[in-house]
């Protein structure tokens, strides 16, 4: 990997940051959040929403890192699923953000606390129980408490590349993978203080410092070395540490991650090269359609304070439609079609 292309020596480090999402992609700005999805009958669907006022916990270190994740993890599942709304594949009508169509059905934000639960137990079942059970039994083979750690740390990076890299070969995967790249692009772009378009945005690399699958990889090897101050109690006990300290990892690793994201010295590019190699997994070279959706939905979200938030379908400077060329274009007819082609 070329550092000079992804630490951009003259770029200016933002806060923005993104998702890529089912069919688009997500950016998160100073006051609002822009998710855009490219439609099948090609068209570009977006939605703003104003963030929430930001609790007093955002601004203390190792404490931010632990209300930012969360906060980060309920927005990606929100985002996620209005996504999956607007494509049609759930049961809900265009833009709705509260209740699902069903009378009786399950409201949205009871969906969206139970998906986040439900993610949260799936990654602390498979990445943090699953390793250091099987681990357990080596203890009869190694004795050196710290030889024990290393191994279940190790074991839990291989399984967890593991795991992405036989996901990318999904086609939709894939697709998401391609988006994450133009998320990455636009926003090299934007700090470059080049012209938002496509040309400007294809000629940066895929790779950011401030990745989230580089705060997953801090998240791993963190834990990997605090754990292995721990010693290695039993399994019982183990797993009630590894589970209580997931808050102060998650701290940790979010301070390293903003560290590396506003300075380009050997010590942080060093540290950054695990999550680097990660991203290679998880980003893909988007196509020229994947980056204006990056780019609608960046320019979107860099508007000031007082720009009113928008949904429909957008231009790629992140603005509506005129109501004229939006007209003949009826959403149902667009999901039908994608339905029927599928047949």
């Amino acid at each position: 990997m070329d550092f000079k292309k992804i630490f951009i020596k003259d770029a200016c480090p933002t806060k923005v940051g993104g998702q890529a999402v089912l069919e688009g992609i997500m950016m998160k700005g100073e006051d609002r959040t822009a998710v855009v999805v490219r439609m099948p009958g090609g068209q570009m669907h977006i939605k703003t929403e104003r963030l929430a006022e930001r609790s007093k916990a955002a601004e203390i270190p190792i404490v931010r890192g632990v209300y930012i994740f969360v906060s980060t993890l309920i927005t990606g599942m929100k985002t996620l699923m209005y996504s999956a709304e607007v494509l049609g594949e759930l049961n809900e009508e265009e833009g709705s953000a509260e209740t699902s169509n069903d009378e009786g059905g399950i409201p949205f934000g009871v969906m969206i606390a139970l998906s986040v639960v439900l993610a949260i137990a799936m990654v602390v079942g498979i990445f943090i129980i699953v390793p250091t059970v099987v681990v357990n039994f080596l203890g009869g083979y190694v004795t050196n408490a710290i030889a024990l750690n290393l191994i279940e740390g190790a074991f839990r990076i291989m399984l967890f590349v593991v795991y992405i890299a036989v996901i990318s070969n999904m086609k939709d995967i894939r697709t998401t993978f391609e988006y994450h790249g133009a998320e990455h692009k636009t926003i090299h772009c934007y700090e470059s203080g080049l012209p938002l378009t496509p040309a400007n945005a294809a000629q940066f690399e895929t790779l950011h410092p401030r990745c989230g699958t580089s705060f997953l990889m801090f998240v791993m090897i963190i834990a990997l070395l605090l754990f292995s101050l721990l010693g290695w109690p039993d399994l019982l006990i183990r797993i009630a540490t590894r589970i209580l300290f997931i808050p102060v990892i998650a701290g940790l690793s979010y301070e390293l991650l903003r560290f590396a994201g506003r300075s380009d010295s050997w010590l942080v590019k060093t540290l950054s090269v695990p999550g680097l190699l990660l991203q290679q997994l998880t980003t893909k070279n988007p196509d020229e359609r994947e980056l204006e959706v990056a780019i609608a939905a960046l320019n979107a979200v860099m508007v000031p304070a007082d720009t009113p938030v928008i949904e429909g379908f957008c231009a790629q400077d992140g603005t509506l439609l005129p109501a004229e060329n939006t007209a003949h274009i009826d959403f149902v007819d667009i999901i039908l079609e994608k339905y029927n082609s599928s047949r």
